[in-house]
């Protein structure tokens, strides 16, 4: 597996290349999208061969939901990013937590999650888990591993964070939750859609699974949805990879084909979104209506000594809480020209989103009362530009 930022960005560039026409030699530089529903076998041993492969924890194409060499070619990708042995492709980030969860609990069982969790995850318990038997338990992401343990019960099953934080990001120390699952003999898993396996790998770390939203950095321009759960383990792989298929879920070969499209400037990409987000925050660390900063990446963030340790990068991503009014800190939103206002990000454009007081409420972690928190993509722009549109609707929303 590779092992720094250079060796993967080499892998990326060359992974699922299409293989040359044997009677040709010559072959597309990208593999096409190869688009099935039915899947021939030249006799009843090459099916018998796929079936036996499929039951050891292998991806072979058997039929359509499983897809061909294109699905394939992705799944390889993430396997090498996430240092997996085990990968399969979901609809959507929020489909591929929904695999983790039904793969991994029954009903009458337990599962620990912490508070910064993915908000949709709120409404996956509500709306499926609770009426499947499910009971979740919610615990601070700046808990001790001392403190979650003591929430264990004798039906705890799972032990599911993210980290940085959806919101906040807030980092927690996968190596420590390792060692509480280990001993205690729970899954860990963690959503990585934030490192995307190029600036974080948490099942090098000892996490078990992790899911993946390549909606954002991995397909990279706002027009995939798309999800990956990676594993190490095959027997917690299986009992994933088998719900899967019982609940028909899919993924079109089209929208494979733009993510294996989109991953190969990942690195270049991410880089460069990384380089922008420190210049805004540099800016940003200097304006009178900042109350504070939040991302790992960042010297002065309480997780600096954790991403420091765990992380090879950052990415566009960063919150800022304003001394604003509820008015002014719309009126701050509605002023800016180059983002986007909308809840995704990943993309090559700046977004951003005005967080509301009850999506705040469930964090723990935030301390700040009343103040105003917007979550910030810096996209692709020039940063310069960035910040003179921060700058004017920073100025725009004082006279609110």
């Amino acid at each position: 597996m590779s092992d720094s930022s250079r060796q993967i960005a080499t892998f990326l560039a060359h992974a699922g290349a299409a293989p040359f026409n044997p009677e040709t030699g010559v072959a597309p530089v990208n593999l096409p999208p190869m688009r099935a529903s039915t899947v021939r076998f030249r006799d009843i041993a090459k099916l018998e061969q796929a079936q036996r492969h499929r039951a050891e924890g292998g991806r072979p194409a058997s039929y359509g939901i499983y897809g061909m060499d294109t699905h394939i070619a992705l799944e390889n990708i993430f396997k090498e990013l996430e240092d997996g042995e085990y990968c399969a492709l979901q609809p959507s980030g929020l489909a591929s937590i929904a695999m983790l969860f039904l793969g991994l609990l029954s009903a009458g069982e337990h599962a620990l999650v912490a508070d910064c969790v993915y908000g949709p995850v709120h409404e996956l318990n509500n709306a499926l888990l609770k009426r499947m038997g499910v009971e979740i338990t919610l615990f601070p992401s700046d808990a001790a591993p001392g403190e979650i343990e003591k929430l264990i019960r004798p039906n705890t099953r799972l032990l599911y964070v993210e980290t940085p934080g959806s919101l906040l990001f807030q980092m927690m120390d996968i190596p420590a939750l390792a060692e509480l699952a280990a001993r205690r003999g729970l899954v860990l898993a963690t959503d990585n859609t934030w490192g995307s396996g190029y600036i974080y790998r948490p099942l090098q770390l000892g996490a078990h699974v992790s899911v993946i939203a390549g909606t954002k950095y991995i397909a990279g321009h706002s027009d995939v949805m798309l999800g990956a759960v990676v594993a190490r383990d095959s027997a917690i792989f299986q009992r994933i990879a088998r719900t899967q298929y019982a609940v028909g879920n899919s993924i079109s070969a089209d929208d494979v084909w733009l993510a294996l499209r989109g991953v190969r400037t990942m690195p270049v990409r991410m880089d460069q979104h990384a380089r922008h987000a420190m210049t805004v925050c540099d800016f940003l660390a200097a304006r009178p209506e900042v109350s504070r900063l939040y991302n790992p990446a960042w010297p002065q963030d309480p997780g600096h000594a954790l991403w420091l340790r765990d992380c090879s990068g950052t990415n566009g991503m960063l919150a800022v809480s304003l001394k604003f009014t509820p008015a002014q800190a719309r009126r701050f939103v509605e002023s800016l020209t180059l983002f986007g206002i909308g809840f995704s990000w990943g993309g090559f454009e700046s977004l951003v989103q005005l967080v509301t007081p009850g999506e705040l409420a469930r964090h723990a972690y935030w301390t700040e009362g009343d103040l105003a928190l917007v979550r910030l993509h810096i996209g692709l722009e020039d940063p310069r530009d960035v910040i003179a549109d921060l700058t004017q609707a920073l100025e725009t929303a004082k006279k609110a």
